[in-house]
Formats: structure tokens, C-alpha cells, sequence
């Protein structure tokens, strides 16, 4: 990768890599955006331009721009123009609307991730999680991202739409249509999206609007029956069905858009989480070993509840640390409103930037050991210090993830309900690949086998497994 010559005068945008004509860096970041985004930080440093298609995009490498961006700037920019197949699939949601109309949703939705009411869910992914292992068999060998993708979207659809998709005909192939169109969905910029988006028996964009579809019947049919029913569940659906009154009322359309959002979004970053922790133990046997230690300790085998999530302090830095080196949403954009200045740089309104949290969250000069899996760096007594805003898995500012509490509670509980029972080990030879696509996902899942918790060997040695400096990444 080409590397600029210094200069004391910066120019009117960052200097970044060498592209191809017309299509600029769009192949270079469609083949591997991991890499890619890895490569441009260690060999620009801290800000770099890329050209993906015709867009000029801006990546930011620093903890100090995500402040800017996520919190002192964030009036002066938009997180629209970055994912349009995201916004065209999600509608005006949470994640994709702006302006009053996203404030408005956002304080509409709100109350669902109060505390009292994110407590009360508990007994729920609880539950659920419980009912999942009975169906589990000692030594078998299972897919553990599906089986986490199921799991997380059935208990979002009856925590936020009082909804069992295990009593309903049409809910319980709901996470496969999900799976499908997140598979689907075409990924690139520039000429790349558009090539993608052929609508052609053999294309996948054939099977994502398939998938789209389908949701969209079952959402549709969600919303016309309780409408029909006319009561008061008192859930998230309850309240967007009841918000405003004549022409304030929601539409179905609108409706639809949040619906399929907290859907989405509810279960898919959760289910990538408990994946790559369920990973990050089977490679690490000496964390695994601490961490049903304490387990032991505290639930002595019973369901873990709400109140002992303080005392599970090992548990709470593994899923840190998990979260640090695979972040289910592994970046993030903007687009400037208006003309905005940072690090030195006058930017005109329409740019766009991109920071990435699987740069930041393994650059080495901040972290040291990056690519350790070390959950005791959490440790607020020994542990490390690193600067604000170098761990952002679930954004911040005015835009911070909304379901954070809900998915940080869902996240430990999960984990200590089903540690207690097994300790997943990964299938010798299956390839662990990062797949960056709306969120970080296994590529080829998770194949594990279920060894009962209790007849783990104890890990030989106290040291932790060092990760590769870089995972493999995506080969098509």
C-alpha cells in the first residue's frame, strides 16, 4: 500500500491508498473490508481518504474522532448516505431515521430500556435459554451462531411484541428468513451494489427480496391483528400502535420500519456476541476455567438472576473483552450536514466518514497486547486505562444504541445460564472466519460440540492463547 510523503501543510482532504480508475478502492474494501480498513490505519495512521466508487470516503482511526463525530459534532452530521440497502430494508428506523423524526421515535421507544422494565426481561432470556438446553444433548455437535440467532430473536419478539414465534406457525421460521436476508443483502459501493442488485432467479438479490417479503407479511400481519384486537399488552407495539391521534397517528408503514428494526437489531448483535464469546473460550481453556469458577461460586448451579450480575465480575470483563476484539457492529458513518473541521482539516458538508471499532479496538499503541484475548484488563483495580471513546462497541452520544442495556444484561445472562450446563468446544478444523456484514458475523458459523460443564478438564496452563495477528478474513 502506498504510503504518502509527510508534509507540513495539510491538503484540502487526508491523503489514502491508491485506487483503481472509476471503482477507486471499492473491490480493494468489497474483497476484505477488515483488511482493508486494518491496512489503510498502519499505513496512513490516524485519518486517510478512500475512494469507494465516486464517493470520497474518510476513515478515522482516532478515539478523538469518535468523540468528535459521536458526541461535540454530532448535531453537524447525519448517519444517513452510509448503508443505503440497510435503509432500504429497516425503512425510517431508529438506526437509519433523523432529524425530529428520529428524536421523536427514540423518546417513544425509550421506555422499553428503562431499567425497571429491562429487569423484568430478565426472568424471560432466562426461561427461554433453559428451554433451549433441554433440547440439547451431551457431545452432540450444533451450529452455535443459529442457535444463538434463534434464541436472541425469539426472546426480543416476547420481551418488545409479547410475541412466543415457538407458538406461532409463521414466527418460528422467522430467524431463518432473517438469516437469509442478511446473507443476501448486497454489500459494496459505487458500480458494486448496483451489479448486485440484479433481480434474477440465480441471483442473491433474488433470495434477499424474497426474505424481505416475508418478513414484511409477518410484521404486516402482527400489526393488522393487534389493531383488530385493540389491546393493551403494553409493549413496544402497544405503543407505537397507540401513538398520536388522526393525521399524528402512526402509519403501518411506520410502524412496520421501528418493528423490524428492534427485531433486527434486537436479536442479530446479541446473537454475534455470544458467539464470538463462546469462541474466545473454547481457544482460551485458562479464562474458561476462571470463569465457571466463579460461576460455581455464586449461582452454585441455579438460574442466575438480575441481582447477581454485580457479584459475576469475571463474567462482566469476558463479554468486555469479547466485545473489544469482535464487535458485532464493527463500524459506523457519518455524513456531514454542514462544513465541519477536525484534526486540522476543513471538510466541506456532504463528506462522509467511516471509524471502524475493530481498528480502534485492537490498534496496539493503545492497547498493547491488541490481539489478546486478556479479560483481567478490565479489572478497574489492576486493569488498564485506555483513553475515552477507544471502546465504543455500541456507539455513543445522542445516537448510543438503545437497546445497550438490554443487550449488556441479555449478553451475561445468557452466558452464565448456559456455562453452567456446557462449555461449547469448537470442531478441531472448522474455519473461524470475521464476516463483516451488517454486523460481525461468523462466516461459516460456529460448529461446536457440547461438553457438559462439568466434565471439562482444567485448562493445563494459566496462560492466555495469543490470537492470530489477523484472523483469516472472507475469501469468496
Amino acid at each position: 500500500m502506498h504510503r504518502p510523503q509527510q508534509s507540513t501543510t495539510l491538503s484540502a482532504e487526508p491523503p489514502g491508498p491508491r485506487g483503481l480508475p472509476v471503482v477507486g478502492n471499492a473491490f480493494a474494501f468489497g474483497r476484505d473490508p477488515l483488511g482493508f480498513v486494518t491496512e489503510t490505519q498502519r499505513a496512513f495512521g490516524e485519518i486517510a481518504t478512500v475512494r469507494l466508487g465516486s464517493r470520497a470516503v474518510v476513515l478515522c482511526f482516532r478515539p478523538e474522532h469518535v468523540r468528535a463525530l459521536l458526541v461535540e459534532q454530532a448535531s453537524r452530521v447525519t448517519p444517513l448516505g452510509i448503508a443505503p440497502l440497510l435503509t432500504e430494508f429497516l425503512g425510517d428506523g431508529l438506526l437509519t431515521s433523523d432529524g425530529d423524526f428520529h428524536h421523536e421515535q427514540r423518546r417513544l421507544i425509550q421506555p422499553a430500556f428503562h431499567r425497571r422494565r429491562i429487569d423484568g426481561y430478565a426472568a424471560t432470556m432466562v426461561g427461554f435459554t433453559e428451554e433451549m438446553l433441554e433440547g440439547w444433548e451431551p457431545g452432540a455437535e450444533i451450529d452455535l451462531s443459529r442457535a444463538m440467532a434463534t434464541l436472541t430473536l425469539r426472546i426480543v419478539a416476547r420481551a418488545l411484541f409479547s410475541v412466543d414465534l415457538e407458538a406461532d406457525a409463521a414466527g418460528a421460521a422467522l430467524g431463518r428468513t432473517f438469516h437469509d436476508l442478511i446473507e443476501s443483502l448486497p454489500q459494496g459501493f459505487g458500480l458494486l451494489p448496483r451489479l448486485r442488485r440484479l433481480d434474477l432467479p440465480f441471483t442473491g438479490y433474488r433470495r434477499h427480496l424474497a426474505a424481505r417479503r416475508r418478513l414484511d407479511a409477518y410484521v404486516y400481519d402482527l400489526i393488522a391483528r393487534r389493531r383488530a384486537a385493540g389491546d393493551d399488552t403494553g409493549d413496544v407495539l402497544a405503543w407505537l400502535l397507540d401513538a398520536g391521534d388522526g393525521d399524528d397517528a402512526m402509519t403501518d408503514r411506520q410502524i412496520r420500519d421501528q418493528t423490524m428494526t428492534l427485531f433486527a437489531a434486537g436479536h442479530e448483535t446479541t446473537a454475534n456476541a455470544l458467539s464470538w464469546s463462546f469462541y474466545l473460550l473454547s481457544e482460551n481453556p485458562a479464562v474458561r476455567d476462571r470463569l465457571l469458577a466463579e460461576l460455581a461460586a455464586v449461582l452454585a448451579g441455579r438460574a442466575p438472576t438480575v441481582a447477581d450480575l454485580p457479584r459475576l465480575t469475571y463474567l462482566d470483563w469476558v463479554a468486555t473483552e469479547s466485545m473489544r476484539l469482535y464487535p458485532p457492529a464493527w463500524t459506523q458513518g457519518r455524513v456531514a450536514r454542514e462544513p465541519l473541521e477536525l484534526v486540522g482539516y476543513r471538510f466541506p458538508a456532504g463528506t462522509r466518514f467511516m471509524f471502524s471499532q475493530w481498528v480502534i479496538h485492537r490498534r496496539p499503541d493503545i492497547w498493547g497486547d491488541a490481539d489478546v484475548f486478556r479479560p483481567e484488563r478490565w479489572d478497574p483495580e489492576a486493569g488498564e486505562k485506555p483513553p475515552q471513546w477507544a471502546y465504543f462497541p455500541f456507539g455513543g452520544g445522542p445516537r448510543t444504541c438503545i437497546g445497550m442495556p438490554f443487550a449488556q444484561m441479555e449478553l451475561r445472562l445468557l452466558l452464565a445460564t448456559i456455562l453452567q450446563r456446557y462449555a461449547p468446544r469448537l470442531v478441531s478444523g472448522h474455519p473461524v472466519v470475521p464476516w463483516p456484514r451488517i454486523t460481525l458475523r461468523p462466516k461459516y458459523g460456529m460448529r461446536m460440540i457440547l461438553e457438559p460443564a462439568g466434565r471439562v478438564a482444567p485448562a493445563p496452563g494459566t496462560e492466555p492463547v495469543r490470537l492470530p495477528d489477523r484472523p483469516p478474513l472472507s475469501a469468496d
